[in-house]
């Protein structure tokens, strides 16, 4: 499936929540490095951070709001394409996840 110009529509709002959700944990996340960085946190206070600001859910909530739009405007081919490639990510606690401070890809 060529991906680089096809076009999924979304309702606004559900994009503006997406974003300002995704912004506050950029810049939150940006924030708790400089604290770890000045030695004024530690991995505990990035842990209070994700159960306090209900990190995962809300990631999850985005991550639904685009499936349900792809799901709802793509065939089921490609949808299974793009199941297929989201599943080579690589994943925390897995044999194939490179550590971040070993990763050289960036």
């Amino acid at each position: 499936m060529d991906m680089s110009s096809r076009e999924i529509r979304m309702p606004l709002s559900e994009v503006v929540a997406v974003l300002q959700d995704l912004n506050e944990f950029v810049v939150s996340l940006d924030r708790l490095g400089s604290r770890q960085a000045s030695g004024t946190a530690d991995e505990h206070t990035v842990g209070e951070f994700i159960a306090a600001w209900d990190v995962a859910r809300r990631l999850a909530r985005a991550r639904r709001v685009i499936s349900v739009a792809l799901d709802t405007q793509l065939s089921e081919e490609d949808n299974a394409e793009i199941d297929a490639l989201c599943e080579k990510g690589r994943f925390y606690g897995t044999a194939s996840a490179v550590s971040p401070s070993t990763d050289q890809t960036s």
